[in-house]
């Protein structure tokens, strides 16, 4: 699958069609030896022909609304889509009337001329870092397929659907990682925008205090593009940046603890060729990365944010719930408003700490993950799934509780165990991150597509 670019440039010249294109994605979800029906929890390839046709008529006449005009893009069961039924990935809202307008990024995708192209698969209700649904069955990883790997999540349906071919961007969220981590497990790029940049209105919410939302795709660039979109800009990619004296710093706290053989040697191998390209590599201790277990330890802000949403729905629906998810939800129950206003000025005054000690920095590095996706069958023993969850979401949520932009991007050898690099930019910061992650990317991705 191309970039963005790339497929505009050839509907721009009549090489290719919208509705060819829509074709094409068809043909990948209907593939029998594909994930298709477990990337997407529902797909209507009659809404996305007439879409892609309507996008076809308008380039004709002259009218297309942006250069991307008849893109399809992949959309996490998390947004509003204006007739259609939002579930979360649970089967809590299977009674849940369809939506009657879209969500607000879904409404400026549409003006920019992006198709929405079906509901991908998540976790449940966004709530784990490991990929995996109960309800809806699991979309594999593309590495290794055959020993049935697991993708990464919560986006896990986003990301198998890019890396498939099925599409060639995905819309998702990002509350703990879960636009990064599946990126990183399946090989393509992730991109987590500081919160505050984008509108989350109709979408439904884990934690509104750490609640993002991201896309994924082929490249960063692609990934440029559309945060441009969501923000209410004129679509446009990432701007230059010199590579060359570049001031980039790795975290020695917290980040690089217990990481697996290949994440260490691709993460050392990329800061080597980093700094062969003129990059100026900073070790830095930032102890300070270790308070974020400490500060989570009663429960965790994110845990409280999402019982105050969930907390009425489990009364009347709990049974519908995956246990796993649900048991983790009901942490939530057992904080009180103490704790909670607690965390939250604990974790403002470690973010502005934080943000004054890596002012001279232009970005963090570091693994995005720090192992490699472990088998679906090593996740049925609960508990080792669930120190696998919060060692896969570790790094990512770094970036998020301290309330910055931050990007995955491929940096292991084709061939061998995905490994994602990870840049966390300041906040605000997102496009001057998106501008170095760019000028990055071929540096550290070897010969990726």
């Amino acid at each position: 699958m191309q970039s963005l670019p790339q497929i505009a440039k050839a509907l721009a010249c009549g090489r290719t069609t919208s509705r060819a294109l829509v074709e094409a994605c068809l043909e990948r979800y209907a593939d029998p030896n594909g994930e298709g029906p477990r990337a997407f929890i529902s797909l209507d390839a009659r809404v996305a022909r007439a879409a892609a046709e309507e996008s076809d008529r308008l380039r004709a006449a002259g009218r297309s609304r942006s250069p991307y005009e008849g893109i399809s893009i992949a959309i996490k069961d998390l947004f509003d889509i204006a007739g259609e039924r939002t579930r979360a990935g649970s089967r809590v809202f299977d009674d849940r009337l369809p939506a009657t307008r879209d969500a607000r990024v879904i409404a400026r995708l549409r003006a920019a001329g992006f198709i929405p192209f079906g509901r991908t698969n998540m976790t449940e209700f966004a709530y784990s870092g490991l990929g995996m649904n109960a309800h809806f069955g699991t979309p594999l990883n593309p590495w290794r397929r055959d020993e049935g790997r697991i993708p990464g999540g919560s986006t896990s349906g986003g990301a198998v659907a890019v890396a498939d071919g099925m599409a060639p961007i995905a819309l998702g969220s990002d509350t703990g990682g879960s636009c990064r981590i599946p990126a990183a497990f399946c090989s393509i790029v992730g991109f987590k925008p500081t919160a505050s940049r984008i509108p989350t209105t109709a979408t439904v919410p884990l934690a509104p205090s750490f609640d993002s939302i991201g896309s994924l795709g082929n490249d960063v660039e692609s990934c440029a593009i559309i945060d441009a979109v969501l923000c209410g800009d004129a679509p446009s990619g990432a701007r230059d940046f010199p590579v060359d004296g570049a001031k980039l710093a790795v975290p020695r706290s917290l980040v690089l603890d217990g990481l697996a053989p290949e994440v260490a040697q691709s993460f050392e191998q990329a800061v080597s060729r980093l700094s062969k390209a003129g990059a100026r590599i900073i070790d830095l201790g930032l102890e300070e990365l270790g308070e974020i277990p400490k500060i989570n330890a009663r429960g965790g802000i994110v845990n409280a944010e999402a019982w105050g949403y969930h907390r009425r729905i489990v009364e009347t629906a709990a049974e519908r719930y995956d246990p796993w998810v649900l048991a983790r939800f009901e942490v939530g129950k057992r904080m009180n408003v103490a704790d909670y206003i607690e965390m939250r000025e604990l974790r403002a005054d470690l973010i502005a700490r934080v943000a004054a000690i890596t002012a001279p920095f232009d970005a963090l590095i570091c693994p995005t993950v720090a192992i490699v996706p472990p088998t679906l069958e090593s996740m049925r023993d609960p508990d080792f799934s669930g120190k696998t969850n919060g060692l896969i979401l570790r790094n990512a949520a770094v970036g998020n509780f301290l309330d910055r932009c931050a990007v995955s991007i491929p940096s292991h050898a084709p061939g061998t165990a995905p490994v994602g690099l990870m840049l966390i930019g300041a906040t605000g910061a997102d496009r001057l991150l998106l501008a170095l992650a760019k000028a990055i990317e071929p540096i550290i991705r070897l010969h990726h597509g």
